[in-house]
């Protein structure tokens, strides 16, 4: 069965998560991934953070279905290849500090004389231009910068950073979503472009309700913790047994308060005048709140979602990492899939791709060792010998 981005071309360029988790989800989709490695060395996420079984687990997660090319861009021979391999491409996407891939003489001016066709894509935390284009960053810089550290926690307490990687894995999402972009205009123009997504402006894009909000309701404001608007309820509510994490999330519009309350089934909540409205359960959210918990408290997460689900009140238990490793509907979904790494013992599990076509459905398969596939790639792509590969490898070129 064929896929949706076959005979797409791309080499990966990039380290870390941003970059590689938008390469990651190309691959997935289909196009030929390549990922560009110093001999050696490889990812800095391949070391950076091993553990006792081996190379990490931060990289096995971000790099999964592409094949691995070791190249030694810093020798003029390293470049020649790197420009033959190039002019048959279809896309590069990198994430080096501004400029470096310019000092080398590979940037992009540079490689659309060898390959107008070429989609050209920049991962960087604040860009190429703008006042803050020089300066580096990290996920938590990127939401710090880009708004969502200052609307996340409590009222009473600082900016609040999220594990949820929308800095780094949020701006992978955008630069695959203009790479596809740009690949779907070349079809009518023939021209490949240069595509640029910055960290900060992921965020600022993610963030873009809360921006509305300032706007609409005149100002900054206040965090308020799990509480969503003003609906009750519209926050988290603690469950059986009490551990840490045995909370369940709720919300109920107005048009589903009737269902809410006949699956609580408590007659306060059906006669109160007090709950009777959207308004004034928000007004007397601190009698309201401790009456839905006391009834939540008695029930595990999942018996409370699974209850208010059926009734049509959406509702979601908190599920720590270990529940999210073991869901059934994620695995029922092959979201969450189990692979084995040469270089690991025993294997690991991962996400697999959340984008699901009709016509092409994606199988997962492990990342690549280091170099994996330089001698085929070299063969298949620059026209190497064997014997240009033993020497090629001898001089640390690849």
């Amino acid at each position: 069965m064929s896929t949706a981005l076959e005979g797409i071309r791309v080499i990966d360029m990039t380290h870390n998560q941003a970059g590689p988790a938008c390469t990651q989800i190309l691959a997935w989709l289909g196009a030929d991934v390549i990922k560009l490695e110093t001999p050696g060395a490889g990812d800095v996420a391949r070391t950076n953070m091993a553990d006792e079984h081996g190379e990490s687990l931060f990289f096995l997660v971000l790099n999964a279905n592409k094949r691995s090319l070791t190249l030694n861009l810093k020798t003029d021979e390293g470049k020649d290849l790197f420009r033959k391999l190039m002019s048959r491409s279809d896309v590069l996407v990198e994430n080096f500090s501004p400029g470096a891939l310019d000092r080398l003489g590979l940037g992009y001016e540079m490689l659309k004389e060898g390959n107008p066709r070429l989609v050209y894509a920049t991962v960087k935390g604040f860009g190429t231009y703008g006042p803050y284009s020089g300066f580096k960053s990290f996920e938590p810089i990127a939401q710090a910068m880009g708004g969502a550290m200052c609307v996340t926690g409590w009222p009473d307490g600082p900016p609040t950073l999220t594990w949820a990687a929308i800095g780094d894995s949020g701006t992978g999402m955008h630069a695959a979503i203009g790479i596809l972009a740009a690949l779907q205009q070349r079809h009518r123009t023939g021209r490949g472009q240069h595509v640029e997504v910055s960290m900060q402006d992921a965020v600022a894009n993610i963030l873009r309700v809360s921006l509305r909000d300032h706007q609409r309701l005149g100002g900054v404001q206040a965090r308020t913790g799990n509480q969503l608007g003003r609906t009750v309820p519209g926050s988290t509510y603690a469950c059986a047994p009490g551990g840490p994490n045995d909370h369940v999330f709720i919300f109920a519009q107005a048009q589903m308060w009737p269902a809410f309350v006949e699956t609580l089934d408590i007659d306060e909540l059906r006669n109160d005048p007090r709950f009777a409205t959207r308004e004034a359960r928000w007004e007397n959210r601190d009698a309201l709140n401790p009456i839905i918990e006391s009834w939540t408290r008695r029930r595990t997460k999942h018996e409370v979602m699974r209850l208010l689900g059926e009734a049509g009140v959406p509702c979601g238990a908190c599920q720590d990492t270990g529940e999210v490793l073991d869901d059934p509907h994620l695995a029922a979904r092959d979201m969450i899939v189990e692979l084995d790494y040469p270089e690991r013992e025993g294997t690991y599990r991962t996400v697999g791709c959340p984008v699901k076509l009709s016509d092409s459905p994606v199988e997962v398969t492990r990342p690549p060792t280091l170099g994996e596939h330089t001698g085929d790639l070299l063969e298949e792509l620059c026209g190497a010998s064997p014997e240009d590969l033993e020497r090629l490898r001898g001089q640390g070129v690849a």
